[in-house]
């Protein structure tokens, strides 16, 4: 069996397909299945993807994923599936996926953990927003042989274009990256957020929330990112992230927080954010919108919140009660492993091979 992997990002460089793709490639190994991974962007673009400016480096560097792409065509008879991460290309009509499916007859294999089919306007984005074709993500799904969904609201829509739609949750490795246990009698207590810069603007939900906190209890606000937070905040410390320190900063934290407006687009989270902190034994307290709901057990292994008032007194609790936390970080860490771990979905995602 062969495998062609259409993935957007260059390899270790975004949270998405590293553990949505990237980290099934070695069970693919283990069951003899040969592979090939095609991302569209290349590092240089990459590095520069995001930041203003260098709008000729970027056309450059999108024209050569086009070509890629184009390239890639000659080599589709050679593969039985071709699982396709997010989308081909960033911009247009999904004329890649079309020929694929329609044309050269492969088995499309179509993986999504956004609500991608709607506008997401951001500064980094906004040039490219007017050419992103939203509404491929459902011809996507219609000429799909399955469809692997990160949750279930992104799995509902899915279904209104293919019968044959899976949901495989966002995992972790609990067996090697994932298996340290956050010790928490520590002298200081650190509250943490990790994210990129797409989801920054959420903490200001809670900014009001923690500027209060403030004033009554003494603890670090840790932001691992890949931008530093705008956040009027006294105890803020930032981290560059990087894929070689992301758990050792994770660590650095006694309680996450991960909070999200309720919209549409924030149903379509698939509450990452929130595993990593249980994963490690790390509470959890996150708004209650969309997947959140149902991969943070409330009052268990972390809370969810509506209001901030709640926001408030579940962030009190935890900072004020060491054996709390321990409590829910040891019962989130079991709930990880038996729901939301490798181990626990690898038999789902062999089986969309099949």
């Amino acid at each position: 069996m062969k495998i062609l992997f259409i993935v957007p990002y260059p390899v270790g460089k975004a949270a998405s397909q590293r553990y949505r793709v990237e980290q099934w490639l070695p069970v693919l190994q283990e069951q003899t299945k040969n592979y090939k991974l095609a991302p569209f962007w290349d590092a240089a673009t990459w590095a520069i993807l995001y930041k203003k400016g260098y709008s000729l480096q970027k056309l450059f560097g999108l024209v050569k994923g086009m070509f890629r792409r184009l390239l890639l065509l000659t080599k589709l008879p050679a593969y039985d599936y071709v699982f396709i991460h997010r989308e081909a290309a960033p911009v247009g009509p999904p004329w890649f996926e079309w020929l694929a499916a329609k044309v050269f007859r492969k088995k499309l294999i179509f993986d999504f953990d956004d609500a991608i089919w709607m506008p997401n306007t951001t500064d980094g984005n906004s040039m490219a927003s007017n050419y992103k074709w939203h509404h491929k993500t459902a011809q996507i799904c219609k000429w799909s042989y399955k469809v692997s969904a990160g949750n279930h609201f992104l799995q509902r829509y899915a279904l209104n274009h293919n019968a044959n739609v899976v949901y495989l949750p966002t995992v972790l490795n609990t067996t090697t990256n994932y298996s340290h246990l956050k010790e928490q009698q520590t002298e200081r207590v650190t509250i943490g957020w990790i994210g990129s810069h797409s989801t920054l603007p959420y903490l200001k939900l809670i900014e009001p929330v923690l500027q209060q906190l403030e004033q009554n209890y003494s603890f670090d606000f840790i932001v691992v990112a890949d931008r530093k937070p705008d956040l009027k905040i006294k105890s803020l410390k930032f981290i560059v992230w990087s894929e070689a320190t992301e758990v050792k900063s994770l660590l650095q934290f006694n309680i996450g927080v991960m909070p999200l407006p309720d919209t549409g687009w924030a149903k379509g989270k698939c509450a990452f954010k929130a595993l990593q902190y249980m994963a490690l034994g790390i509470p959890a307290v996150v708004s209650e919108v969309g997947a959140n709901r149902t991969a943070v057990p409330d009052g268990l292994a972390g809370y969810s919140c509506t209001t901030q008032q709640e926001w408030y007194e579940k962030l009190e609790l935890l900072l004020e009660d060491t054996g709390l936390r321990a409590e829910f970080g040891r019962a989130g860490k079991l709930w990880v492993t038996q729901a939301y771990s490798m181990a626990a979905r690898q038999q789902t995602f062999l089986e969309l091979f099949t």
